[in-house]
């Protein structure tokens, strides 16, 4: 028991950036505003140089998939010793979950199923189908992703860690917040499907900074939780059904 929770604290210590080696504090603050960063032991460079850095710098090498930019924001900034890890978890899935329906309904304005002149029964049947979507398909997600990374990257599953990865594939899907921009520019729709993408990039950059395992490991678990959510939101098994539904309910009419 001693040791397991000894190793539990030990992932939850802050990280070296360069080579992810633990470390015990990052800097050391002597007065408001006059810091010194501490250097790793292991690789003897700057812990984290990202802590002088501004947020845009930060944001660009997320951006470019930098390995180090990645361990700075899991591993450093969202700490569960200096952060609500709880409170932030909760509002990544309500943010996760409330950009996938936009992204569901961006698909269907694009395939005809949304306009104007649609009835009432029409817009509540959309909006059912809507939510089922976004919940059935990312209950599959993450069954499939937790079942890849037991049997690909034999890492185990308890609940802290699986809130740690939990927590680390939200937020490395912070792309799906372009998708705000189609609200005010006009888009094709292969925009949709280039930032799922980037996406499925940055949960593989994610997954190997939180596990340290292969980079083509991480990119076949991502892959396989991606397609098979895709499978089922967005099959031809699922638009039959989707047409057979539609169809019954206008024959009711």
């Amino acid at each position: 028991m001693q040791t397991d929770r000894a190793r539990e604290s030990k992932k939850m210590e802050p990280r070296c950036v360069e080579c992810g080696f633990p470390i015990k504090t990052l800097f050391v603050q002597y007065s408001p505003g006059n810091i010194r960063l501490m250097r790793c032991e292991n690789c003897k460079a700057v812990a984290d140089e990202y802590i002088e850095c501004e947020f845009m710098i930060i944001l660009i090498d997320l951006i470019l998939h930098k390995t180090k930019a990645y361990r700075h924001l899991l591993f450093n900034v969202i700490n569960q010793h200096t952060v609500n890890f709880e409170g932030s978890l909760w509002k990544s899935i309500f943010a996760f979950l409330l950009l996938d329906g936009y992204r569901s309904l961006l698909l269907k304005r694009n395939e005809g199923e949304w306009g104007s002149s649609m009835s009432f029964s029409s817009i509540v049947w959309t909006f059912e189908e809507i939510i089922v979507d976004v919940f059935v398909g990312n209950f599959v997600f993450f069954c499939i992703f937790l079942l890849s990374m037991r049997l690909m990257l034999n890492t185990s599953i308890q609940i802290s860690r699986c809130k740690d990865i939990l927590l680390a594939v939200l937020v490395s899907s912070y792309f799906k917040i372009f998708l705000i921009a189609t609200m005010v520019w006009e888009f094709p729709p292969s925009v949709i499907f280039i930032i799922d993408l980037f996406v499925l990039s940055s949960n593989t950059v994610a997954l190997k900074v939180i596990t340290d395992s292969a980079m083509n490991r991480c990119i076949a678990a991502c892959f396989c939780a991606q397609a098979l959510k895709l499978l089922v939101t967005q099959g031809p098994a699922r638009r039959s059904l989707r047409f057979q539904s539609i169809d019954c309910s206008f024959s009711l009419y």
